[in-house]
């Protein structure tokens, strides 16, 4: 089993930042990669930031230079800068981690959820 444990969140004022930070748990073999997605209302998933192990860095076109991912090695933590927050970015933000349990068992395991709310 991996568990995620994710904190941060809330509701911010547009412009704002908030920080989100994720940590990755458990039978962990090999942490391939290690993100966030988001998921607003009556929207489909998609990606936001996600890290892979070689230090690759992959952002949706909409969070590009005001989302800022960052990730410790040793601890399997991830953290997501948020700034300039619009509206838009309103949604539940989920953290995701990938990679392998021994080396033929892999996983793809998802955290909780954490409420991002952009309004004034």
């Amino acid at each position: 089993q991996v568990q995620l444990v994710e904190s941060g969140g809330g509701l911010v004022q547009p412009g704002g930042s908030l920080t989100l930070s994720c940590e990755a748990s458990g039978s962990i073999f090999s942490l391939n990669a290690l993100g966030w997605y988001r998921q607003a209302p009556e929207k489909e998933r998609e990606l936001v930031a996600r890290i892979t192990s070689g230090g690759s860095t992959d952002y949706a076109d909409s969070v590009k230079g005001r989302f800022t991912l960052s990730r410790d090695y040793v601890k399997n933590r991830v953290y997501l800068q948020m700034n300039s927050l619009k509206p838009e970015d309103t949604a539940v933000y989920y953290c995701n981690a990938r990679g392998y349990q021994s080396t033929i068992t892999p996983f793809d395991s998802w955290g909780q959820g954490t409420q991002v709310t952009v309004s004034s």
